[in-house]
């Protein structure tokens, strides 16, 4: 889900109205290191950045938050449920795209495991409940949206088939009220898989809409 993506609106509104500007504050973060890495072309000079970030982020749990809006909004909203140091796997997560020419398994799986840790930490924040596969969900969620940004088609299809059973798992259980914000996004991610990697995800598309107001009143 981008930025301003209807729906990214749409997840928003299923957090409960305290916690919604936690989950946003995280996928701000999620936005601001993926646009690092895109706007970063020499391997060394994106370890640099993201380590200001993984630095930035374990200050948090001891210290003000700098004047950068990603941090003070975490700041606020997410480090008192979930703190700064259970954000810096996030950024260890994107670090594998800098360190590694080549993704192979092992690379997808500690990809997934580090940007996955954003819906533990959205859990926290939100109040989801014991038995949410928060992490099931969040490292499916990462790696369907990796595959789709994928220049080698042989890494997306191995991101795709690593997420699918990730994502299949998450969406087979009923969410609790507190956590469908996150199933809504593993819903959204599975049906991203069944869309071939050349043609546009249709965001917005009646279907997918429907999934998520079905998952909204029935957790499911």
């Amino acid at each position: 889900m981008t930025p301003n993506s209807p729906e990214r609106g749409l997840v928003l509104t299923y957090a409960p109205a305290p916690a919604r500007a936690g989950l946003a504050a995280l996928l701000a973060l999620d936005d601001a290191l993926a646009q690092l890495l895109r706007t970063t072309r020499e391997p060394a000079l994106g370890q640099l950045r993201l380590a200001w970030w993984r630095e930035a982020l374990e200050k948090l749990d001891s210290a003000p938050a700098p004047a950068e809006p990603v941090l003070q909004a975490l700041a606020a909203q997410v480090v008192p449920h979930a703190g700064g140091a259970a954000l810096v796997p996030i950024v260890h997560g994107w670090e594998i795209l800098v360190e590694e020419e080549r993704l192979d398994a092992a690379g997808l799986v500690r990809f997934a495991e580090g940007r996955g840790a954003l819906f533990v930490a959205a859990g926290r924040v939100l109040g989801a409940g014991p038995r949410d596969p928060v992490m099931q969900a969040g490292q499916g969620w990462a790696l369907s949206d990796l595959a789709r940004h994928l220049a080698e088609p042989a890494e997306a299809d191995a991101a795709r088939a690593l997420a699918r059973p990730l994502l299949d798992a998450a969406t087979a259980v009923r969410w609790s009220a507190k956590g469908r914000a996150l199933g809504a996004m593993a819903h959204l991610a599975r049906m991203d898989l069944s869309v071939p990697a050349e043609t546009p995800v249709p965001v917005g598309a009646p279907q997918r809409v429907a999934r998520l107001l079905w998952h909204r009143m029935s957790g499911r």
